[in-house]
């Protein structure tokens, strides 16, 4: 079994995806935190039910909370949630 999505897990997938994956946590936040205007976002944290971000919207740091459709059991399935929704945006930006 995965490990539980503590505060250190948290700090870890946050670290990577600001890091690696600037462009997927900036969809996260237009997409799904219906914040279209951002310009760039980080992941602040991420826990159970959902994540925090920070989007930037004219040149204001905006708090953005995304509510996951379901209760996370791990970090396993946190990075499964996260991939899978970055395929929805993309469909719709496709259909």
């Amino acid at each position: 079994m995965s490990e539980p999505i503590t505060a250190a897990v948290s700090d870890r997938i946050c670290k990577h995806m600001n890091d690696d994956h600037a462009d997927a946590v900036l969809m996260y936040a237009k997409f799904y935190g219906k914040v279209e205007s951002a310009i760039a976002a980080k992941m602040e944290s991420i826990d159970p039910e959902g994540m925090n971000l920070t989007a930037e919207v004219a040149g204001t740091p905006t708090p953005v909370r995304v509510s996951f459709d379901h209760r996370l059991e791990s970090a396993k399935e946190a990075h499964h949630v996260l991939v899978e929704m970055l395929k929805q945006p993309r469909e719709a930006a496709q259909g």
